[in-house]
């Protein structure tokens, strides 16, 4: 089977909406104060931050291991981030629908707290379904997402033979990403997703081992914003006014 040498996807930097739901779960509010339709989302003055930190990590990449393409959600957010994380690398940038967010129909714009009280019948369906197969009303299901991800690994797999390709996306799409990639279980999916958060701009990568197959490398990492973090701060200390 047609495989690719490195395989790695960015989730998208912190958007405006992160920080919104971010205070609405925080506050106990059933609303998410949104003033943007999901895919027109911006990035914050932090995720922009966060994406240029991503250029850094790539600039810093032997260009023996740089990578060759890379492809983008078409949502506001993810296409931002690739922007900046790409900006000068001559690396083509293409987009597909296939990477965008999960759509969550009725339930877009509610937080943890509003689905419950808006929607119980919904909420106990979902604990009755589970994660994974349950579908909200004109959204989709973490099953649907998985069959559009397939579908473009698949194409890669086929037009970009022996490359390096870098995706970036969102959070579901790099759980399932380990779930199509590694051939996890449901239930090993679903531990991930309670395990971990995705975190802006982290990078989670595969490369091919001497089967061929693609094995991880790196999950969930966020080391190259800590570098610039702490970069920061020692200029910081350096520029500083004598007291």
């Amino acid at each position: 089977m047609a495989e690719l040498a490195t395989l790695w996807i960015v989730r998208h930097g912190e958007s405006t909406a992160n920080v919104a739901a971010t205070a609405a779960e925080a506050s106990g509010a059933e609303l998410i104060d949104l003033t943007h339709r999901d895919a027109d989302v911006p990035l914050s003055p932090t995720g922009e931050e966060q994406a240029r930190a991503t250029a850094r990590w790539l600039a810093g990449l032997p260009e023996a291991h740089r990578p060759d393409v890379a492809v983008v959600s078409p949502y506001l957010r993810a296409v931002r981030t690739a922007e900046l994380a790409l900006a000068g690398t001559g690396i083509p940038l293409t987009r597909d629908e296939r990477l965008r967010d999960r759509e969550l129909g009725i339930l877009d714009g509610l937080t943890g707290q509003g689905v419950r009280r808006r929607h119980p019948e919904e909420a106990a369906r979902r604990d009755r379904l589970g994660k994974f197969y349950y579908r909200p009303p004109g959204g989709e299901s973490w099953t649907d997402v998985a069959l559009r991800l397939r579908a473009l690994l698949g194409d890669l797999r086929r037009d970009h033979e022996d490359r390096r390709v870098l995706l970036f996306g969102h959070d579901a799409l790099v759980f399932l990403t380990r779930y199509l990639v590694e051939g996890l279980t449901e239930t090993e999916l679903m531990a991930l997703t309670r395990e971990h958060v995705i975190a802006n701009c982290s990078i989670t990568g595969w490369s091919a081992g001497a089967d061929g197959r693609l094995t991880p490398d790196v999950f969930n990492d966020v080391g190259h914003l800590h570098e610039q973090g702490a970069r920061q701060t020692r200029e910081d200390e350096v520029h500083a006014e004598p007291v």
